[in-house]
Parts: C-alpha cells; sequence; structure tokens
C-alpha cells in the first residue's frame, strides 16, 4: 500500500513549510534514510530523509510553494501502484473527511500570500505551456478540472477573448494595459501590437512610476511575526551606557594571536563582550529569565544567543553554556554558528534555548539603538560602535575608546534597578576583562 509523504511538523510552532527544492524525481527509487526534499521553517532549510522505501510515485507540491504541516505532498509505494491524482490534503484524512474539493483546496490557499497566487494555481502542464505562450495569467481564469484545476481547454477559452495575437498579448502584460480595453483594428476586432501602442502612447502622458516591489519571503514573514508579537507584548524599557574599552582592547590585542594560532579563527568584540555578559548574568541571575505564563523561570545555564544578519534577514543562533568557556571555545563556536547561519545549514538545536541576546552593530556606524527582545527570553544587548571620544580622566581630558551598551528589557519581568544594576556591573567587567580569569 502506498504510504503518504506529508509536510512535517519540526517544532512546537510550526504551521507551515516552504517546499525549497525535491531532491528524487518521481518513478526514482528511494531508500530509508535517503534525503527526499529540502523545507524552509523557522528560518533555516532542513533536508528531510524518506521513512519509507519504495518508488516515489506522485509529487503533488511544487517548489517553493508553502503548505500547512501534515499536508500531503506526495507518496512512496511499489511501482505502478495506483494513487490519488490530487494530494487527499492533510495526513489521515480522506477527501470525505476533509471535506468537500473546494474546501481543500482553501485549505492550501490560506497559506498563500497574494503575491505567490500565481504560482499556487491548479494547473495542468499543458495549461501553464499555453497561458506561458498566450502571455495570460492563471489566476484569472476559472479551471474546470478535478478541485478546480486549470485545464489547455480553459486556457484556450480564455484567450478567445478578447482575440489579440501573442505579441499584443506580451505587450500589454509588459505595460500594464487591460486587453478588454483596447479596440482592436483587426478583423472581427483583433488587436495588434499597434494597437497596443497607440494605447499605451495615450496613456504616456498620464503614466506614473509604480514602486518596485519584491514578495514577502518565508524568512521575512517569520521575522515580521515574531518582532511585533515582542514590541506588542513585552513593554520594553531600554537603558543605555558608555564604556571606556581600553582595557579590552589590550585583552583583545594579547589574546588575537593565541587563539588564532589555534583554531584559525580572529578573536571578536562579540566573544570578549558575550563572556562580559555571561558572567554578569551569573552575577545577577534574575535577569537571566524568561517568562512561561504566570512563572518567571530562573535558569540555571547562560546561553547567549548571537544576531546574524542573512540575506534578506536576521537568524540567532545560541552559543551555549558561555558562562563556563573560554574565550578560545567561544570564538570558534561563535564563527562556526555564523558561517552555518550564512550558508544556511544551521541545525535546529542551534537556535534552541537562548536566555539572552546581544545584536552587534558596532561595525556600523551606530552608536545606539533599541534592540527588540528576541521572546521567550527577557532581556536583550545591543551594541554600537568603538569611537575615541573627550572624556574626563584625573582632571584632564583625554581621548578614549568609548562603546555604547543599549539594554531593552521587559518591564513585565524586570525591574528598573536589577536592569541598572546589571549594566553597570557589565560596563565594569568590560573596563576591567581580567575580573574574568577570576
Amino acid at each position: 500500500m502506498a504510504k503518504e509523504i506529508f509536510m512535517p511538523k519540526l517544532s512546537s510552532t510550526m504551521q507551515t513549510g516552504t517546499l525549497l527544492e525535491w531532491l528524487k524525481e518521481e518513478g526514482e527509487t528511494v531508500e530509508v534514510g535517503e534525503p527526499l526534499f529540502e523545507i524552509m521553517t523557522d528560518k533555516i532549510n532542513i533536508e528531510v530523509e524518506a521513512y519509507e522505501e519504495g518508488t516515489l510515485l506522485k509529487r503533488y507540491i511544487g517548489e517553493d510553494e508553502e503548505v500547512p504541516v501534515n499536508y500531503v505532498i506526495g507518496y512512496i509505494g511499489s511501482k505502478d501502484e495506483e494513487v490519488p491524482e490530487e494530494s487527499p490534503g492533510v495526513s489521515g484524512t480522506t477527501l470525505d473527511d476533509a471535506g468537500t474539493a473546494d474546501q481543500v483546496t482553501e485549505k492550501v490557499k490560506e497559506t498563500t500570500s497574494p503575491n505567490q497566487a500565481e504560482e499556487k494555481v491548479r494547473a495542468t502542464p499543458a495549461a501553464r505551456r499555453v497561458a506561458r505562450e498566450e502571455y495570460v495569467t492563471l489566476g484569472d481564469i476559472t479551471g474546470t478540472g478535478p478541485m478546480g484545476r486549470v485545464q489547455k481547454a480553459d486556457v484556450e477559452t480564455h484567450v478567445q477573448q478578447p482575440k489579440a495575437t501573442p505579441l499584443a498579448r506580451k505587450l500589454s502584460a509588459d505595460r500594464g494595459i487591460e486587453l478588454r480595453s483596447i479596440k482592436g483594428s483587426g478583423s472581427n476586432g483583433k488587436i495588434y501590437r499597434n494597437d497596443v501602442e497607440n494605447v499605451s502612447a495615450n496613456n504616456e502622458a498620464e503614466k506614473v512610476v509604480e514602486a518596485k516591489r519584491k514578495k514577502w519571503s518565508s524568512t521575512r514573514k517569520m521575522i515580521a511575526k515574531r518582532m511585533a508579537e515582542s514590541a506588542f507584548t513585552a513593554p520594553h524599557v531600554t537603558l543605555t551606557t558608555e564604556v571606556d574599552m581600553t582595557a579590552s582592547m589590550e585583552l583583545r590585542a594579547q589574546l588575537l594571536a593565541p587563539i588564532e594560532e589555534q583554531t584559525g579563527k580572529r578573536l571578536s568584540y562579540t566573544e570578549v563582550i558575550a563572556k562580559a555578559a555571561a558572567s554578569a548574568l551569573i552575577r545577577h541571575p534574575e535577569m537571566n529569565v524568561s517568562l512561561d505564563g504566570e512563572q518567571i523561570v530562573y535558569h540555571p545555564y547562560v546561553h547567549i544567543g548571537l544576531a546574524v544578519s542573512i540575506p534578506g534577514g536576521l537568524i540567532v543562533p545560541v552559543l551555549k553554556d558561555v558562562d563556563r568557556k573560554g574565550l578560545q571555545a567561544l570564538t570558534q563556536e561563535a564563527k562556526q554558528l555564523a558561517t552555518d547561519a550564512r550558508e544556511g545549514k544551521l541545525q535546529p538545536d542551534s537556535m534552541r534555548g537562548g536566555t539572552f541576546t546581544i545584536s552587534n552593530l558596532g561595525m556600523y556606524a551606530v552608536d545606539t539603538f533599541t534592540p527588540i527582545i528576541n521572546q521567550p527570553e527577557s532581556a536583550i544587548l545591543g551594541v554600537g560602535r568603538i569611537q575615541e571620544k573627550p572624556v574626563g580622566m584625573n582632571g584632564a581630558i583625554e581621548l578614549r575608546p568609548m562603546m555604547s551598551l543599549s539594554l531593552s528589557f521587559d518591564h513585565r519581568v524586570i525591574d528598573g534597578a536589577p536592569a541598572a544594576a546589571f549594566l553597570t556591573e557589565l560596563k565594569q567587567i568590560l573596563e576591567h576583562p581580567y575580573q574574568l580569569l577570576i
């Protein structure tokens, strides 16, 4: 009996997944444990392995399509075994259980953004080919096939009204002119290229330059959702201070060569700040907390998330047990996490369990900013650039390398005084970093 292939649920918050690529073609043999397809969820790409062996009989979902978890996307079974022509919907249900064909189709449409509508229209390959040749939009066509699938005949019927040459259709599509608004000069009102160009010339004076539009990616959508939830759920309060980084810079300069010799990686200020923050969190456990319902969870470990910029978004891999590791180990792990993040190779475990986050914008011309808490954590540290500033020292003015720190915290969980004490402690450690050796 053929076995379902369904969109897996890989986390407690996962509702949908985007199928990025099939790694097997229909008709190919599949072994248990062999990579079958790749999906994107929670901002990371994951290869999903086959849990059945046999022949890949059917693939219902195309690349870059987003579907709900447990939705049947294909079948594995014996060669020549019959399977449904259309997906039965959510795994474990029949078409009758799930509802009518229109209702099952609507479940998939609910997970599809308007900008993806054209890609998600159900259509046969022949219908898509004719639509491309005739420059028509599949979303404008009512399908007569099973579950509303657009057939070749549906496209051919659609293009009959109004009549236009393929070039005229292409020009009208490129210039955003509705064919029905054009009076054709050909036989029986057929529209030619010149007809489109004439209308285009008449509209030129009224032409408005449109803004560039880009489809909202799954990554961007997830970031937007989480940032909005944090900003509108947790009352953010931000405290700022300046740190004299003279001693920390000297420490880094002394450790740079030996750490690079041992790891092949260069010690950065991010690792120094992370180690200092972990030390301060151990001394101020009321900052290393999360809110779980009506309970405050005091974490017995310090796992620090590091905000990493990736193409099209932001991701936060987690350094585990920072308080128990030296700068050499932290340098190696932090650099590897950043590389994996940018290459889309992070494993789900590398993004779980954070108790505090650091967002370092010191490489840019940024002094201070207000970071948004990475929930369910209760605090986040924003780091600005190091810049020489005149500072009063023993009755004289000196230029010192100063760095701004911005601490945002959830005022439901943390009060101002404990947050201020933590930030003061962190400042003292960075200005006297040899305390980290104690």
